[in-house]
């Protein structure tokens, strides 16, 4: 775990472009340069197969490593490459469309006052509020779970065992209980959708039968349940790290609220400077890969590092880790991804960054921290920059909080 983000974050760019980390204890190669990723996320020798993980083959890594669900995840579009990705994406493709996501924002407008009439009635009268727990927790997982058709009264569960799935503080055990759980709930969503297809994701992929053999129920499950796992957590951190970069840079805030600067800025800003994903797990070599004066040996795993990616001070400048939305140049960031990977729910994402955010500001003009922002950057983190809590006052806080 990591306590100091922005010193971990410096240390591994100036150790660039490539360097050996740790995660729980398992050795990798991280990539954190901006140019070399971008090359990286294309070069076909670089694969998703867990099998080709030496640590894995050889046993060294098992399922008690508490980080192999993000890797060993089932299959899906995340878990394959080549012309097995192709046919999974495309079929996530035809019902994930700009279409759909449009006539989602309602949908979206809806929860979002919804949840912020909670945060009101939470921090009535002076009272800290969570701004997490009570708004960029149930926001994203509220959406995802609309979009895909499941049943309301599953959400609050979905959320438990999502927490669960990517907390460091919850038992191997535990952890792997969560995943069959979902494996489990996703898997009897997808046999109701089957019998009953509605106007959903779910139905829609279930049913998409463009470009090959439809897809199986374990790819159905496997696409759904990493959809929601990557789409929902990224959405959190996006929106948590937007309020906590505006609140500490009040005059970036004002120019923001006047309508000097347009929102989608603050997220691309947002996006590069303090990225949802720290380290992106996981790819293999399938044989040995120059990189600079340095060789990743076939076999070994590499890590994409998105928070030092994106303070690349060669590609974003000396100032690179100034959290600034007035640069004269377009933020050109790939904390989405880059290449036959790329994020298949980026525009869900900052759809709903680019209607919470000016929602949560419009209703809570005097937002403020409710503690030294130290407090909230330092929380510990690994793979997710995702914030144990973020408590906030809603009628102004100390001015230590700023």
């Amino acid at each position: 775990m990591v306590g100091d983000l922005d010193g971990e974050t410096r240390r591994l760019r100036e150790e660039g472009p490539l360097t050996r980390m740790e995660l729980l204890g398992v050795p990798a190669w991280t990539v954190t340069h901006h140019a070399e990723a971008r090359r990286l996320l294309t070069d076909p020798r670089l694969v998703k197969d867990i099998n080709r993980w030496t640590l894995f083959r050889t046993g060294v890594v098992t399922r008690e490593w508490p980080l192999i669900g993000m890797i060993d995840a089932g299959r899906s579009m995340f878990t394959v490459d080549g012309a097995e990705h192709r046919r999974l994406r495309t079929k996530t493709a035809q019902a994930v469309t700009p279409r759909r996501l449009e006539q989602l924002r309602p949908a979206i407008e809806e929860i979002t006052a919804r949840l912020l009439d909670d945060v009101a009635e939470e921090g009535a009268d002076g009272r800290t509020v969570d701004l997490k727990a009570v708004f960029a927790h149930p926001l994203p997982m509220s959406v995802i779970s609309h979009l895909m058709g499941v049943d309301p009264d599953l959400h609050p569960r979905l959320r438990e065992l999502y927490t669960a799935f990517f907390s460091m503080l919850t038992p191997q055990d535990e952890r792997l209980a969560a995943i069959d759980e979902l494996d489990g709930i996703f898997a009897d969503m997808v046999r109701e959708k089957t019998a009953r297809p509605a106007d959903d994701l779910t139905s829609a992929l279930i049913l998409a039968d463009e470009g090959g053999e439809p897809l199986t129920e374990e790819e159905v499950v496997g696409n759904l349940k990493a959809m929601v796992a990557a789409g929902h957590e990224t959405t959190i951190g996006l929106i948590l790290n937007a309020v906590r970069a505006l609140l500490t840079h009040p005059d970036q805030l004002r120019m923001v609220l006047d309508g000097e600067i347009g929102w989608d800025t603050v997220v691309e800003e947002t996006l590069r400077w303090d990225t949802p994903t720290t380290h992106l797990l996981m790819r293999f070599a399938t044989e040995d890969i120059q990189v600079g004066d340095q060789v990743v040996p076939e076999g070994d795993g590499v890590v994409i590092s998105y928070r030092a990616i994106g303070r690349d001070t060669a590609q974003h400048g000396e100032d690179a880790d100034a959290f600034d939305i007035t640069r004269p140049t377009p933020i050109r960031h790939m904390t989405f991804g880059h290449g036959p990977h790329i994020c298949p729910g980026a525009a869900l994402s900052r759809l709903e960054a680019a209607i919470a955010l000016p929602a949560l500001f419009a209703r809570f003009p005097a937002l403020a921290l409710a503690v030294p922002v130290e407090e909230i950057r330092n929380q510990p983190v690994l793979t997710q920059n995702d914030l144990q809590s973020f408590p906030v006052r809603l009628d102004g806080g100390p001015a230590a909080a700023r």
